[in-house]
């Protein structure tokens, strides 16, 4: 009565978001790069009548509540009652930096208690779980269905997956995702401004557009750099650290949202210290 899940984390470069009072087609439509590093989920059930939630071996009341709204949800349509839920989050990532942990937590939850209890839920179904309790704590937009594509993906069309449409800029070599944080940024203070909303909104389509018409890596990072800039979220240690992998690197922009600066780059090598690398994941979430 256990399983394991891996959810790659996800960062997004830019992005415009799109309500809905849909919640299903509710998200955001922009570009992101899945990395190797992520989270591990670890879910066991057994008889009882609780839920327990470790993250990277302890109790985390205040990162626990999408774990605690994702079981809310499955317990909506189908009885967890006398059931103990177990749930261990091992986290690679900062957490709430910019790197979609929330929604690996979320989808990480939905598919192990689903495996586990033979729900009888399709894939797609699983994942709209973990994208409506993103939404129902204002925590992400996107990150989910980024997360299930892998690669340096791009969100055509907003809304859960099965619903949402993504594609994949092609690699033809090996490219590695530099990443330093400097901190939390908390996405409800940013998607419900209604400033930085509007200059998302403006910079986000214009900029997708773009990329469709030349999906290369380079681009992508082009762009992101120029919606960071533009809208204003970029903080002033972000940007001059980003300014120094520009000179190592395909090119540096900020996280959406965290106070992150990431990188794609052909090689690991870079002059900053404390800094975490990893590989492009393609294959998105997996049971292990």
């Amino acid at each position: 009565m256990k399983c394991s899940v891996f959810v790659p984390s996800h960062i997004t470069g830019f992005f415009e978001i799109i309500d809905n009072e849909n919640s299903l087609k509710k998200g955001s439509r922009g570009a992101g790069v899945v990395m190797d590093k992520g989270v591990m989920t670890k879910t066991k059930i057994t008889e009882g009548n609780s839920i327990n939630i470790k993250i990277n071996g302890k109790y985390d009341p205040g990162n626990a509540t999408i774990t605690e709204k994702t079981i809310e949800i499955i317990k909506r349509e189908y009885n967890l009652n006398d059931k103990e839920i177990r749930i261990e989050h091992d986290v690679e990532v900062p957490i709430g930096a910019g790197f979609g942990t929330s929604a690996a937590f979320a989808l990480g939850t939905a598919m192990g208690i689903s495996k586990i209890l033979e729900l009888p839920l399709q894939f797609n179904k699983i994942a709209q779980i973990a994208h409506m309790a993103e939404l129902e704590m204002k925590s992400g937009l996107g990150d989910v269905i980024g997360e299930i594509s892998g690669g340096i993906v791009l969100r055509l069309k907003e809304g859960a997956p099965g619903i949402g449409k993504t594609t994949k800029i092609e690699l033809d070599e090996e490219i590695y995702v530099i990443s330093k944080t400097f901190g939390e940024i908390k996405t409800s203070d940013i998607i419900e401004d209604p400033v930085y909303k509007r200059r998302i909104n403006e910079m986000g389509h214009i900029l997708l557009q773009e990329l469709i018409k030349e999906p290369k890596p380079e681009k992508f990072m082009e762009l992101s750099r120029k919606f960071a800039e533009k809208t204003g979220l970029m903080s002033q240690e972000v940007k001059e650290v980003a300014n120094i992998l520009e000179d190592e690197t395909i090119g540096a922009s900020m996280a959406m949202l965290g106070n992150t600066v990431f990188a794609l780059s052909k090689n690991q090598n870079t002059s900053l210290k404390d800094v975490i690398v990893a590989k492009i994941d393609n294959s998105g979430c997996r049971f292990i």
